[in-house]
């Protein structure tokens, strides 16, 4: 078998040994770097190598920085760019390491080393031989080096993982448990023994079963000041169990638990590709699906909720996402649209989205958007939301009417039963607080009293314990004098007076839109609405929780009565009630009072009807009919004619007369002939006036 000679001499030259040497250190991890010493000693005396080939000691540079860092790619690794740096500065002649995978376990570092090592001439050696990656047949066994190392982290990967997944698929694999729930003497998961802890839990999962938000619930416990049992990831273990302020994502992290449903489940989180920044691959941590999970057995242990109910959780914490796109609903939010994140079109399907109209913005408007978004397409449909809103709340009144008595009665169980959750944690709370003052207490007698150095740290701590036992104390009296734990006979009568009321309690300044829109969504599931399906007026259907739909419809607002709901109805109301001699205004209270109502949402008024009499070419009925005007009134007045003739004037005139106020005149409406009242006196003034005006004109001409 051939075998081509590697002799030091022959492959390292005076060039090589007039650059630096560099030892590369490395383990994968800090439990390797702490148990396999002798490895790590292994790697250090590979300097006595180096000045064996002939580099003096104080020209042999160790880098060590990457001890407890995996070569896998997906770490960054400040020891290995360094190296990278120092060849590519043309500083190294030889690199040395205990073999291929302490340099790297992936083929883009390798690669890279091996390119810049060959363009500089810079020899690499293991703990067997020297290679030249400017020569073939070296390159080539560095190559595939680098390739079987990288498979060889594969296959111990692959092998570890597997063993795992069948070690989790019988449910004995030993996972993490959230600060809820504990591992038993043999090895058992079961509920905290702390009953605060268990109390805790219980009420956030009460408390979004009734809130349905996860913020919500969040600001309910920072309001009662109620932290969250936390179990801290980092630190030596068996960890303890800490207490912090609530807050949405520490929630969110008990709602999306499975653990506390009683299931055991291996494979939530997995890790995926992530994005190059300052070149080095970086992975994260992504999420799994539900339906995805590599191991999920139900009941496998106590839990604080059932698997159902953790479902539904589910299903609504994707739900409050405020997605229109996608059909989610949202949370209730404090705008003033009744009827936010349930609206549906009744054209395409999808679900409506909101904007706001009007000068100062405050004029909600359900928009179907999503032609225009995702084609550039015009609006499907937009409606108008405070008359649907004001309709749906007395469709919604009038439904819960019958059921005002069992509502007032479920607002006082309700309210007790909080105050009984609240007093329950309060009372969990203090005797934590005495607890922790008498351990101290018994740490303080259990001390040498001659031992002052320690008795003093004792007794300060025991007195910070007392302090803050009885704080607690104080903030307990301050709460229970605020609420009551009892409620009388009179607060019971005006809770329940104020529950039968609930149209009192739906107006009231006090409830919040969302606390409507919330009321609302108990009730109802969806309303779909379309403007466009019947002429002038906007239809929508209601989808009741029980599965019940009901239909209904409403004159909507337009812009001109091209587009209104009855156009012919109320045109031939207006051609009847002026052919029996109503005057204007007298035809806008009787079309008021039949439930009309004009093209932009108002009522009717003298100018509305005078305004569609013009457009429609209806003369105004006047008092002598449709016959002309005579000299004079049968009450003695004179017409305008009649006037222009007694006076010997024209009409014109008689007009100017009027607007001056030298005659006197009346009409009984726009529109109806005027009747003027005329003395003698007036007459022959008036006529007077005239002949001295004309003679006047005559000299001048």
């Amino acid at each position: 078998m051939l075998r081509a000679s590697n002799r030091p001499d022959e492959c390292i030259t005076a060039a090589h040994r007039g650059k630096l040497a560099y030892i590369y250190v490395r383990q994968s991890s800090v439990n390797q770097v702490r148990h396999h010493q002798e490895s790590t000693e292994l790697q250090y005396r590979l300097v006595d190598r180096a000045v064996a080939l002939g580099w003096p000691h104080e020209r042999v540079h160790v880098i060590d920085e990457d001890l407890g860092k995996s070569g896998a790619g997906t770490i960054e690794r400040m020891g290995f760019k360094k190296l990278i740096a120092e060849i590519g500065l043309g500083n190294a002649g030889l690199v040395i390491s205990l073999d291929a995978s302490r340099l790297a376990r992936n083929n883009r570092d390798w690669h890279q080393l091996l390119d810049l090592c060959s363009l500089f001439g810079v020899i690499i050696a293991d703990g067997e031989r020297l290679y030249d990656p400017c020569a073939y047949h070296d390159r080539l066994l560095l190559g595939l080096s680098g390739i079987m190392s990288e498979a060889e982290l594969h296959q111990i990967k692959q092998r570890l993982h597997q063993g795992e997944r069948q070690k989790a698929a019988r449910g004995e694999l030993r996972l993490p448990v959230p600060a809820g729930l504990a591992h038993g003497r043999s090895g058992e998961i079961i509920l905290n023994p702390d009953e605060q802890v268990q109390a805790r839990l219980g009420l956030v999962f009460a408390k979004f079963r009734e809130l349905h938000s996860a913020r919500a619930v969040m600001r309910y416990l920072r309001k009662n000041d109620l932290p969250l049992p936390v179990r801290p990831v980092l630190g030596p273990a068996p960890h303890d169990v800490v207490w912090r302020e609530a807050d949405s994502s520490r929630v969110l992290s008990i709602l999306q638990n499975p653990a506390y449903a009683g299931a055991y489940v291996y494979g939530r989180r997995r890790m995926e590709g992530g994005r190059i920044r300052h070149g080095v691959y970086r992975p994260r941590t992504t999420k799994v699906p539900i339906a995805d999970w590599e191991v999920c057995l139900q009941a496998a242990h106590p839990g604080y909720i059932g698997w159902e109910e953790f479902m539904e959780n589910q299903r609504r914490l994707v739900n409050n996402i405020n997605r229109y796109e996608a059909g989610h609903s949202g949370v209730p939010r404090k705008g003033a649209a009744l009827l936010q994140g349930i609206a549906v079109c009744g054209r395409c399907g999808r679900r409506m989205s909101l904007r706001y109209s009007g000068p100062a913005g405050d004029y909600p408007v359900y928009t179907c958007r999503a032609d225009r978004d995702q084609e550039g397409g015009p609006l499907c449909q937009e409606v108008r939301a405070l008359p649907v809103d004001a309709h749906v709340e007395s469709i919604l009144l009038e439904a819960l009417t019958p059921d005002k008595i069992a509502i007032a009665i479920a607002a006082l169980g309700q309210i007790e039963e909080e105050t009984r959750q609240l007093e329950r944690q309060w009372a969990l709370r203090r005797e934590r607080a005495r607890y922790e003052a008498e351990r101290a207490r018994r740490q303080y007698d259990a001390v040498e009293p001659e031992n002052r150095l320690v008795a003093r740290s004792l007794e300060r701590v025991w007195e910070e314990k007392l302090r803050a036992a009885e704080a607690i104390e104080q903030d307990y009296e301050r709460w229970r004098h605020d609420e009551p734990l009892v409620l009388n006979e009179p607060d019971r009568e005006a809770l329940q007076k104020l529950g039968e009321d609930l149209p009192g309690i739906w107006h009231s300044p006090s409830t919040t839109a969302a606390e409507r829109k919330g009321i609302l969504r108990l009730i109802v599931c969806e309303v779909i609405l379309d403007q466009k399906r019947f002429h002038g007026q906007v239809w929508f259907k209601i989808l009741w929780q029980t599965g019940a739909t009901s239909e209904h419809s409403l004159q909507r607002r337009v812009h001109t009565y091209g587009d209104y709901i009855d156009l012919e109805r109320l045109r031939s109301r207006v051609i009847e009630l002026n052919a029996a001699g109503k005057m204007d205004k007298e035809i806008a209270a009787a079309l008021n009072a039949e439930g009309f109502v004009a093209a932009r949402g108002c009522a009717f008024k003298g100018e509305n009807v005078w305004l569609l009499r013009t457009r429609w070419g209806i003369p105004t009925v006047k008092i002598n009919g449709t016959s002309a005007n005579p000299d004079r009134w049968p009450d003695g007045t004179y017409s305008v004619q009649g006037a222009a003739a007694a006076l010997d004037v024209t009409p014109q005139t008689v007009f100017d007369y009027l607007a001056r106020g030298w005659i006197e005149g009346r009409q009984l409406t726009k529109g109806q002939p005027w009747q003027i009242e005329l003395s003698d006196d007036q007459i022959n003034t008036l006529r007077a006036r005239t002949a001295r005006t004309r003679r006047s004109r005559k000299k001048a001409s």
